[in-house]
C-alpha cells in the first residue's frame, strides 16, 4: 500500500497580512481586524504585535483595546480577503488537483503521487506564495490530515514541520491534549481531572478508563492520540452552503441587539453570495441558549435570493418563532444553503427587486473600495450611484 503524503497549509494571520499589503505602515504595529467596540464587536484576526498583549481572535474588541489602548482596529474587507485566498488556491492547484479547502485561508493537499518529498513541495510552495503574493504561510507535512494540521500549529508562524511516517505518536506525545481534534473545553476539563495533560498520556490510558469517561467515543480519542487518521482529502467542487456565527462575550437578551446581529450577518451572507454570483434557496437559523442547548430552524424560499433584506426577514421570522422577550442567547448563527448560480423568475412589475439589487451591487463596490465601514453610509452612497 502506498504511503500517503498530506500537506496542510494555513495563511498566517491572514486578514492582518492582507491589510499590511494594503497599508505597509501597519507592519510591526499592534492592530486587529474586527468589529467596533461600541457594537460589542469581536476580533476576527490579530497581528502578531497585538498577540504579544494577549489579544486573540474571538476576543471582544473592547477587551482587546483595554489590553492595548494604542491598538488599531480595522473593519474587515471580505472581498479583498477572498481575492487573495483564491490566488493562493490557484497556486496550490498547479501542484495537485487533490485539494480540500477548509476555509478562506486553510487547505489540505494530497501529494502522494508527486515525485518530490512532501517537505520539499511545502517549502517550495511556501516560498512561491511569499514571493508572488507577499503572504506568509505555515505548513504541516504528515501521512494523514490529523497530524499534518497539528504540525502546522506547532510550526506557526512561518514554519514547515515534517512528521515522518511511523513517528506520529512520538510527535504528538508531548503536546497539550487541547491541540487534539475533538478535545474541546469540556473534554479537556474531564481529562485534566483525570490527570491527563498531554496527548501521550491520553494515548496510554487504559480502554476501560476511557470508556468510563467518554463511552465509545473514548476509543476514538485514543486512536487520534496515537496519530491514527484514515480520512481522505476530499475535493469540494461546489459549495452547498455558507454561514456565519457570533458567540457573545456575555449572554445577550436584548431584542434590538439580537436583531442588529442578525441584520449584520444577513448583509455579510448577501455580499458573499453576490460576490460569487450565487443565490440561496434556504435560510437557516442557529441559536444556543446559556445552558448550551442548541436548536436550528430553516425555511425554504419561494425563489433563490442574494438580497440582504430577504435573507434578514426570513431569519427574523424564524427567530421570532423560538425566542421570547428577555430570553438570553449565548450564540446566534445564520446560514444559507442549496446554493446555485444566480437565477430568478422575474415577476411582472418586479421593479423593486431590480432596484434593490442594483443598490446592493453599488454598496458592494463601495465596501470593497473603502472597506466595510458603516453599511448605512454605504447604502446611502450606493443609492445615489444606483440612481445615476
Amino acid at each position: 500500500m502506498t504511503q500517503r503524503t498530506i500537506l496542510h497549509m494555513d495563511l498566517d494571520a491572514f486578514f492582518c497580512a492582507v491589510e499590511e499589503l494594503r497599508d505597509s505602515s501597519l507592519k510591526g504595529k499592534p492592530f486587529v481586524v474586527g468589529g467596533s467596540p461600541q457594537g460589542r464587536g469581536v476580533v476576527a484576526s490579530a497581528s502578531y504585535a497585538a498577540r504579544k498583549y494577549g489579544i486573540h481572535s474571538a476576543m471582544p474588541t473592547a477587551q482587546a483595546l483595554r489590553l492595548c489602548p494604542s491598538l488599531i482596529v480595522i473593519r474587515g474587507r471580505h472581498s479583498a480577503y477572498s481575492h487573495y485566498g483564491e490566488q493562493v488556491m490557484h497556486i496550490l492547484r498547479q501542484e495537485t488537483p487533490l485539494i480540500e479547502r477548509l476555509s478562506i485561508d486553510e487547505a489540505f493537499m494530497d501529494v502522494t503521487q508527486a515525485r518530490a518529498p512532501g517537505g520539499a513541495i511545502a517549502l517550495r510552495l511556501q516560498r512561491e506564495i511569499e514571493a508572488r503574493l507577499g503572504l506568509p504561510t505555515s505548513w504541516g507535512v504528515a501521512a494523514n490530515k490529523l497530524v499534518a494540521k497539528i504540525a502546522t500549529e506547532v510550526g506557526k508562524p512561518g514554519g514547515c514541520v515534517v512528521v515522518p511516517p511511523g513517528e506520529e505518536a512520538a510527535f504528538l506525545a508531548p503536546l497539550p491534549v487541547g491541540m487534539l481534534w475533538g478535545v474541546g473545553p469540556k473534554t479537556q476539563d474531564k481529562l485534566r481531572q483525570a490527570g491527563i495533560e498531554t496527548i501521550g498520556q491520553l494515548a496510554s490510558m487504559r480502554p476501560r478508563d476511557l470508556a468510563l469517561l467518554f463511552g465509545a467515543r473514548g476509543l476514538d480519542l485514543a486512536a487520534r492520540a496515537r496519530g491514527e487518521d484514515d480520512r481522505p482529502v476530499v475535493e469540494h467542487h461546489r459549495r452547498k452552503s455558507m454561514s456565519v456565527e457570533r458567540t457573545f462575550a456575555r449572554d445577550e437578551g436584548g431584542r434590538e441587539r439580537l436583531e442588529a446581529v442578525l441584520l449584520s450577518m444577513a448583509e455579510e451572507l448577501g455580499g458573499r453570495l453576490r460576490e460569487r454570483t450565487m443565490a440561496a434557496q434556504v435560510v437557516r437559523l442557529k441559536l444556543r441558549w446559556p445552558d448550551f442547548t442548541t436548536l436550528t430552524r430553516q425555511q425554504r424560499l419561494a425563489q433563490p435570493t442574494d438580497l440582504d433584506d430577504e435573507i434578514f426577514h426570513v431569519a427574523l421570522a424564524l427567530f421570532e418563532r423560538v425566542w421570547r422577550p428577555g430570553r438570553k442567547v449565548r450564540l446566534i448563527g445564520l446560514g444559507v444553503a442549496q446554493l446555485g448560480p444566480f437565477a430568478r423568475q422575474m415577476e411582472l412589475f418586479d421593479q423593486r427587486w431590480q432596484a434593490d439589487h442594483r443598490l446592493l451591487e453599488a454598496v458592494d463596490r463601495i465596501r470593497a473600495r473603502y472597506g466595510e465601514r458603516s453599511v448605512r453610509r454605504a447604502r446611502l452612497i450606493g443609492r445615489q450611484q444606483a440612481e445615476e
